[in-house]
């Protein structure tokens, strides 16, 4: 197992989005390119980072992406651009980011906020479609990226285990918890993690994207399916990156499990065992979910998309959810495992 790494990819923080003026983010990008660009800067959605999609005077469209201060480290960072690039010489189709003046890819503003510069790609999102082929493709293309994943790890990103980004998560929401729910969120939490953590013994850990789902996959039509957004990244079983694409729990999706798993297997053993993750690694990405709105609630944006976080009905309704989740867990072990 490696060791656990929930801490080092985190970097203080440094500079606020609040800067981001469009005069800021054009002269960022000029400085550390040679790009000559058009006053013009259009938001692109990104609930976690700020993306922008830029041009040149040459009618080039590039997409710059300003990475939320504190959340990551220069290495966590450069470690996720790294991975990006061994699936580039893969052919996997996806965006590479540039290389800058100063022949990195990552580069900074006056005040420290980090970002990256990719060409803009148009592309569909990807759509589920009543199609055994399409699920058969998308386990090739899993595949082919877990062998890009394969080749070394990653030592400043995240570990997706039950000890280590699941209790990471727990212990910081501890914090934001009312104290009248607290020891029943403390409890469901301690239940899952000592039911989930044996299934997760012997299993292997490579570099996986992390939040692959629909929303993250372009078809370009001719040029095939393309990867985005690879800022989850993260050292963790090859199964995550399987079961944020089914429909449905485990129990009702084994068909489009297993026909991923076939296309998968094109390129790379996995164990049919590990639908037995699917449910256990849904409920730490439920925790997840909490820890990330925590660590942004004072973001004027997400206090506007979400005016009800922390409230005590907001945690009774989450931590029902938390409990459902355990039962389901429960109830799959049970019958299959």
């Amino acid at each position: 197992m490696l060791a656990n790494h929930s801490m080092s990819h985190e970097a203080p923080k440094t500079g606020d989005f609040d800067s981001l003026t469009p005069q800021l983010i054009i002269e960022s990008v000029e400085e550390q390119t040679d790009l000559s660009l058009i006053p013009l800067v259009q938001q692109l959605p990104s609930y976690i980072n700020r993306v922008y999609e830029l041009r040149d005077e040459e009618d080039d469209r590039y997409v710059v992406k300003f990475y939320r201060p504190g959340r990551w480290s220069d290495e966590a960072i450069l470690e996720e651009h790294d991975f990006m690039e061994d699936c580039g010489e893969m052919d996997i189709p996806l965006a590479l980011p540039e290389y800058l003046k100063q022949d990195e890819t990552l580069g900074k503003t006056a005040d420290g906020i980090r970002f990256s510069l990719f060409p803009y790609k148009s592309g569909r999102l990807w759509e589920f479609k009543e199609d055994d082929d399409q699920w058969y493709r998308l386990g090739q293309l899993i595949g082919r990226m877990h062998c890009a994943g394969d080749r070394c790890k990653a030592l400043h990103r995240p570990r997706i285990h039950p000890l280590g980004t699941f209790s990471k998560d727990c212990q910081d929401l501890m914090k934001h918890i009312p104290s009248s729910l607290a020891g029943r969120f403390e409890s469901v939490v301690g239940n899952i993690r000592q039911t989930i953590t044996p299934l997760f013994d012997g299993v292997e850990e490579i570099r996986i994207h992390g939040d692959f789902h629909c929303g993250n996959i372009l078809d370009r039509m001719d040029d095939g399916l393309m990867i985005i957004d690879f800022d989850d990244m993260a050292m963790g079983p090859a199964v995550q990156d399987f079961w944020l694409l089914l429909p449905g729990h485990a129990a009702s999706c084994r068909k489009e499990f297993f026909m991923l798993l076939e296309g998968y297997q094109e390129f790379r053993p996995l164990n049919p065992s590990s639908l037995g993750l699917v449910e256990p690694l849904r409920a730490m990405r439920m925790v997840y979910f909490l820890a990330w709105c925590a660590r942004q609630k004072e973001d004027f944006s997400f206090r506007k998309s979400f005016p009800n976080w922390g409230s005590d009905g907001f945690w009774e309704n989450e931590i029902r959810d938390l409990q459902n989740q355990y039962q389901e867990i429960v109830d799959f072990i049970e019958k299959v495992i």
